[in-house]
């Protein structure tokens, strides 16, 4: 549902149903409440165009400034609720909102120029010695690859599967590395394949909005997934997650073939993405792939 922006900051039905709306989709109420603010930025802009002008016309009166000023409104709200002025966007991440945290659905393409999620507002600032670890994941195929190598080939020998094609996986569900989800206070949750904490997991969680595909539809959702202390442990998590569902034994008899493991584990329900197993073999056989693992495996490199 699509709130009126008119009804929302002029009315009392408006903020009820606003604030019924935040109960059901923080997202999109926040959405919404950082484009009022904005509508009424712009507002206030006008206004103060309005007087700083040398002066009105000779049919000006009371009655047309009073239609002049519900035109103004008008204007600032077209305005907010299409392009705006991209106030509305800073003032999101400045009330908590921001990027999803799961990015199983874009293209590998999509990944490149992505902005590195924000520390949340409020949260304490961290020492190097607390970041250290999140830093050397920084985006780039390199790092990303410098940093899991050893976990990701550890993990990948339980499994009989190419090291390569784990972190390809973990590349679509990170984008290489920049999104891993956070708690409320910044720090990671070091999830990076995008395991959901459902009842049979006891271990920390992270909540956070995440795209899922019902029917074919992609749906912006909240939802709880595991958190690690370190990648080693979600890469570890990972292998006993495959090996120990039942559903997952087809994909475990085709690892000797990664295109076949990862469409067997999507078909299985790994993912709701129908693409899922797709994009993680463009990341797999894409240039930046192979560049790094050149870079930091074949020349022994440790980033």
């Amino acid at each position: 549902m699509t709130l009126d922006m008119a009804q929302v900051y002029t009315d009392f039905s408006g903020l009820a149903a606003l604030r019924a709306r935040a109960r059901d989709d923080q997202d999109a109420a926040l959405d919404q409440v950082s484009r009022q603010f904005e509508s009424l930025f712009l507002q206030m802009m006008l206004k103060s165009m309005r007087d700083a002008s040398l002066g009105g016309g000779l049919m000006d009166s009371k009655q047309s400034e009073f239609y002049r000023e519900m035109y103004d409104k008008q204007i600032s709200m077209d305005m907010a609720n299409k392009q705006g002025i991209g106030l509305a966007e800073v003032i999101k991440r400045q009330l908590g909102g921001g990027i999803a945290a799961s990015y199983r659905n874009l293209n590998p393409e999509d990944y490149v120029g992505m902005p590195i999620l924000a520390q949340p507002s409020g949260a304490p600032l961290k020492t190097p010695a607390d970041t250290a670890m999140s830093v050397a994941l920084d985006g780039t195929p390199e790092s990303f690859l410098g940093r899991l190598w050893p976990a990701a080939e550890q993990a990948a020998a339980r499994l009989n599967l190419a090291p390569e094609a784990l972190l390809a996986q973990a590349a679509l569900e990170t984008g290489w590395g920049r999104h891993v989800m956070p708690h409320s206070d910044g720090d990671s949750s070091h999830n990076l394949f995008g395991i959901k904490a459902d009842s049979r997991w006891q271990g920390d969680k992270v909540q956070v909005s995440t795209l899922e595909y019902r029917d074919g539809v992609a749906l912006q959702t909240r939802a709880n997934f595991r958190a690690y202390d370190s990648y080693e442990q979600s890469f570890a998590d990972y292998v006993d997650f495959v090996r120990g569902n039942p559903r997952y034994q087809k994909a475990l008899r085709n690892v000797d073939d990664p295109a076949a493991y990862f469409t067997a584990l999507q078909q299985a329900g790994y993912a709701t993405d129908p693409a899922y197993a797709q994009k993680i073999q463009r990341i797999l056989d894409s240039e930046a792939m192979q560049r790094a693992r050149q870079t930091v495996v074949e020349g022994q490199v440790t980033i």
